[in-house]
Protein backbone atom coordinates (compact mmCIF):
# COMPACT_ATOMS: atom_id res chain seq x y z
CA UNK A 1 0.00 0.00 0.00
CA UNK A 2 2.99 2.52 1.07
CA UNK A 3 4.03 2.07 -2.88
CA UNK A 4 0.62 3.29 -4.36
CA UNK A 5 0.44 6.28 -1.94
CA UNK A 6 3.98 7.79 -3.15
CA UNK A 7 2.18 9.74 -5.71
CA UNK A 8 -0.42 10.98 -3.36
CA UNK A 9 -0.51 14.84 -2.06
CA UNK A 10 -2.42 16.11 1.03
CA UNK A 11 -3.65 19.16 1.98
CA UNK A 12 -4.23 19.80 5.90
CA UNK A 13 -5.74 23.18 6.60
CA UNK A 14 -5.53 24.77 9.78
CA UNK A 15 -4.32 27.73 11.60
CA UNK A 16 -3.71 28.96 15.17
CA UNK A 17 -5.47 27.30 17.94
CA UNK A 18 -5.49 23.55 16.11
CA UNK A 19 -6.10 20.76 18.07
CA UNK A 20 -2.30 19.43 18.41
CA UNK A 21 -3.19 15.63 18.07
CA UNK A 22 -5.72 16.30 15.37
CA UNK A 23 -3.19 17.84 13.13
CA UNK A 24 0.07 15.91 14.08
CA UNK A 25 -1.69 12.32 13.62
CA UNK A 26 -3.14 12.38 10.15
CA UNK A 27 0.29 14.20 9.43
CA UNK A 28 2.36 11.46 10.79
CA UNK A 29 0.10 8.64 9.48
CA UNK A 30 0.28 9.95 5.97
CA UNK A 31 3.98 10.95 6.12
CA UNK A 32 4.64 7.24 6.92
CA UNK A 33 2.32 6.27 4.06
CA UNK A 34 4.48 7.96 1.80
CA UNK A 35 2.27 10.97 0.92
CA UNK A 36 3.42 14.34 0.27
CA UNK A 37 1.70 16.60 2.81
CA UNK A 38 1.47 20.23 3.01
CA UNK A 39 -0.28 22.73 5.52
CA UNK A 40 -2.11 25.19 4.43
CA UNK A 41 -3.10 28.32 6.60
CA UNK A 42 -3.72 32.02 6.18
CA UNK A 43 -0.56 33.45 6.23
CA UNK A 44 2.74 32.75 6.18
CA UNK A 45 5.33 31.50 8.89
CA UNK A 46 4.08 28.84 11.61
CA UNK A 47 0.92 28.03 13.37
CA UNK A 48 0.29 27.02 16.75
CA UNK A 49 -1.82 24.25 18.25
CA UNK A 50 -3.73 23.92 21.32
CA UNK A 51 -3.13 20.81 23.49
CA UNK A 52 -5.62 20.18 25.78
CA UNK A 53 -6.08 23.50 28.09
CA UNK A 54 -3.10 25.10 27.34
CA UNK A 55 -0.89 26.59 24.35
CA UNK A 56 1.26 23.34 22.34
CA UNK A 57 3.88 22.99 19.65
CA UNK A 58 3.80 24.52 16.41
CA UNK A 59 3.91 24.15 12.84
CA UNK A 60 5.31 26.16 9.64
CA UNK A 61 3.06 26.50 7.19
CA UNK A 62 4.09 25.39 3.59
CA UNK A 63 1.47 27.45 1.73
CA UNK A 64 -0.66 30.11 2.33
CA UNK A 65 -4.48 29.92 1.00
CA UNK A 66 -3.58 32.15 -2.02
CA UNK A 67 -0.53 30.00 -3.08
CA UNK A 68 -2.32 26.48 -2.83
CA UNK A 69 -4.47 25.29 -5.76
CA UNK A 70 -7.46 22.58 -4.76
CA UNK A 71 -6.26 20.35 -7.65
CA UNK A 72 -3.08 19.56 -6.61
CA UNK A 73 -4.48 18.01 -3.89
CA UNK A 74 -5.72 14.32 -3.67
CA UNK A 75 -7.75 14.63 -0.36
CA UNK A 76 -8.07 17.66 2.44
CA UNK A 77 -7.95 17.35 6.46
CA UNK A 78 -9.59 19.64 8.38
CA UNK A 79 -8.64 19.30 12.05
CA UNK A 80 -10.59 20.42 14.73
CA UNK A 81 -10.01 22.44 18.40
CA UNK A 82 -12.66 25.05 18.99
CA UNK A 83 -10.28 28.04 17.57
CA UNK A 84 -9.18 26.66 14.65
CA UNK A 85 -11.98 26.07 12.31
CA UNK A 86 -13.80 28.77 14.50
CA UNK A 87 -11.23 31.36 12.41
CA UNK A 88 -11.01 29.50 9.13
CA UNK A 89 -14.84 29.56 8.61
CA UNK A 90 -15.12 33.63 8.62
CA UNK A 91 -12.16 33.53 5.49
CA UNK A 92 -13.68 33.62 2.37
CA UNK A 93 -10.73 32.07 0.62
CA UNK A 94 -10.93 29.11 3.55
CA UNK A 95 -14.64 28.14 2.34
CA UNK A 96 -13.81 28.70 -1.38
CA UNK A 97 -10.86 26.13 -0.85
CA UNK A 98 -12.72 23.87 1.18
CA UNK A 99 -15.63 23.76 -1.82
CA UNK A 100 -13.31 22.98 -4.79
CA UNK A 101 -13.20 19.86 -3.50
CA UNK A 102 -16.72 19.25 -3.77
CA UNK A 103 -17.35 21.31 -7.27
CA UNK A 104 -15.62 18.15 -9.58
CA UNK A 105 -16.10 14.73 -10.27
CA UNK A 106 -13.02 13.39 -8.60
CA UNK A 107 -15.14 12.57 -5.17
CA UNK A 108 -11.60 13.85 -3.47
CA UNK A 109 -11.84 12.95 0.19
CA UNK A 110 -12.50 15.63 2.42
CA UNK A 111 -11.83 14.08 6.37
CA UNK A 112 -12.77 16.30 9.36
CA UNK A 113 -12.79 15.88 13.06
CA UNK A 114 -14.11 16.72 15.94
CA UNK A 115 -15.04 21.04 15.23
CA UNK A 116 -13.79 20.61 11.61
CA UNK A 117 -17.58 19.76 10.08
CA UNK A 118 -17.57 23.31 11.23
CA UNK A 119 -16.34 24.49 7.86
CA UNK A 120 -18.49 22.00 6.05
CA UNK A 121 -21.24 23.52 7.05
CA UNK A 122 -20.00 27.14 6.17
CA UNK A 123 -18.85 25.42 2.65
CA UNK A 124 -22.59 24.38 2.66
CA UNK A 125 -21.89 20.93 1.81
CA UNK A 126 -23.98 19.07 4.75
CA UNK A 127 -27.48 18.83 3.87
CA UNK A 128 -28.51 15.43 3.58
CA UNK A 129 -25.14 14.03 4.63
CA UNK A 130 -24.25 11.75 6.92
CA UNK A 131 -21.56 13.12 9.47
CA UNK A 132 -20.35 12.43 12.65
CA UNK A 133 -18.34 15.86 15.13
CA UNK A 134 -17.68 16.55 18.72
CA UNK A 135 -21.34 16.38 20.35
CA UNK A 136 -21.39 19.61 21.16
CA UNK A 137 -21.84 21.05 17.38
CA UNK A 138 -24.48 18.33 16.76
CA UNK A 139 -27.33 20.39 16.88
CA UNK A 140 -25.32 23.05 14.21
CA UNK A 141 -24.91 19.83 11.52
CA UNK A 142 -28.38 18.98 12.28
CA UNK A 143 -29.57 23.02 11.81
CA UNK A 144 -27.90 22.15 8.91
CA UNK A 145 -29.50 19.41 7.33
CA UNK A 146 -27.06 16.89 8.18
CA UNK A 147 -27.77 13.25 9.62
CA UNK A 148 -25.37 13.27 12.90
CA UNK A 149 -24.71 10.14 14.50
CA UNK A 150 -23.00 9.15 17.51
CA UNK A 151 -19.70 7.01 15.76
CA UNK A 152 -16.19 7.03 16.05
CA UNK A 153 -15.78 7.21 12.08
CA UNK A 154 -18.09 8.06 9.59
CA UNK A 155 -18.03 7.90 5.86
CA UNK A 156 -20.71 9.44 3.35
CA UNK A 157 -18.91 9.59 -0.04
CA UNK A 158 -15.96 11.65 -0.04
CA UNK A 159 -16.52 12.65 3.81
CA UNK A 160 -14.50 10.58 6.55
CA UNK A 161 -15.62 12.24 9.82
CA UNK A 162 -14.50 11.67 13.34
CA UNK A 163 -15.95 12.83 17.12
CA UNK A 164 -12.43 13.75 18.60
CA UNK A 165 -9.16 12.73 20.17
CA UNK A 166 -9.60 9.12 20.75
CA UNK A 167 -11.36 8.39 17.41
CA UNK A 168 -7.82 9.72 15.25
CA UNK A 169 -6.39 6.20 14.73
CA UNK A 170 -9.34 5.26 13.27
CA UNK A 171 -9.61 8.59 11.37
CA UNK A 172 -6.68 8.29 10.01
CA UNK A 173 -6.83 4.77 8.89
CA UNK A 174 -9.97 5.69 6.88
CA UNK A 175 -8.21 8.64 4.85
CA UNK A 176 -4.86 6.24 4.21
CA UNK A 177 -7.96 3.94 2.68
CA UNK A 178 -9.71 6.74 1.14
CA UNK A 179 -6.07 7.55 -0.76
CA UNK A 180 -5.29 3.72 -1.81
CA UNK A 181 -8.46 2.99 -3.51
Amino acid sequence: MTQSLENKRVAILATNGFEQSELFHPLNTLKDANVKVDIISLEKGSIKGWDEDNWGESIEVDLTLQEAKSEEYDALVLPGGLFNPDTLRTSDAAIAFIKDFFADEKQRPVAAVCHGPWLLIEAGIVKGRNLTSYPSIQTDLRNAGANWQDVQVLIDGQLITSRNPDDLPAFSEQIIKALSQ
